[in-house]
C-alpha cells in the first residue's frame, strides 16, 4: 500500500471489545492478537491527540452475556473510554442504528473513520457498511479485528479464520479500504513494538 494519509480529525471506533466474547456460549475465535492490536492503536491515537468513539453493545435479549449488569458485558482489559473520550452503546449490530454515532461524527467534521472489533462478521462488518453507505471514508483494521467460528446450517462449521477473510475482502470490495495495525501506526509516526 502507498503511504496512507489519515486527515487530522480521522476518529478511531473500537466496537464491541467486551470480556463477555472469552468464554461460553461464545464459539472459539481466531486472532491472539486482537486485543495486543487494538490496544496499540489506542495508545497511538491518544497520543496523537485524535479523537476516539467507544462502542459497546448492551444486548436487550434475557440471558445474553453481553446484557448490563452481566460482568461479559465490561470492557476487555485496557479497553474503554478514558478521561472524556465517549461511549455510543447499541443494542444491534450497526453502531449507527439507535445511537448518535452519525450525529457525533458530524460534530467533530470527520469524513474519516477508523474501525475495529469483535466480530469481523457481524458487528463490525455491519458498521462498516453504514458508514460507507453514510458517506464516510471507512477503514478496516483487518488485524485488530476478530470473530468466531460458526455452523454452517448444514453439519459443519467454517472456521473463524476463513469467515474473517471472507468478509474482510468483501468489504474490501465495495464499503472501506482494509489496513494494518502497522500501516495506521505508521501513519501517525509510530512504529509498532516488535
Amino acid at each position: 500500500m502507498n503511504s496512507l494519509k489519515l486527515p487530522e480529525n480521522t476518529v478511531l471506533i473500537p466496537i464491541d471489545m467486551q470480556r463477555a466474547f472469552d468464554a461460553a456460549p461464545w464459539p472459539p475465535r481466531w486472532n491472539e492478537r486482537v486485543d495486543e492490536n487494538g490496544l496499540a492503536l489506542l495508545d497511538a491515537w491518544r497520543e496523537a491527540r485524535r479523537p476516539i468513539i467507544h462502542v459497546r453493545h448492551d444486548s436487550v435479549k434475557e440471558g445474553s452475556t453481553l446484557q448490563q449488569g452481566h460482568p461479559g458485558n465490561a470492557f476487555r482489559p485496557g479497553f474503554g473510554p478514558v478521561g472524556q473520550e465517549p461511549l455510543v452503546t447499541k443494542s444491534v449490530n450497526a453502531a449507527f442504528i439507535g445511537t448518535d454515532l452519525d450525529l457525533r461524527l458530524r460534530r467533530l467534521a470527520t469524513d474519516t473513520v477508523v474501525m475495529f472489533g469483535i466480530s469481523t462478521d457481524m458487528c463490525v462488518s455491519t458498521s462498516v457498511r453504514v458508514a460507507a453507505n453514510l458517506g464516510y471514508r471507512a477503514l478496516l483494521v483487518e488485524d485488530a479485528c476478530d470473530c468466531f467460528d460458526l455452523a454452517d446450517g448444514a453439519g459443519s462449521v467454517i472456521g473463524a479464520r476463513d469467515i474473517h477473510r471472507a468478509h474482510v475482502a468483501t468489504l474490501r470490495a465495495d464499503f472501506a479500504e482494509v489496513v494494518t495495525t502497522e500501516e495506521l501506526l505508521t501513519a501517525l509516526g509510530r512504529a509498532k513494538a516488535a
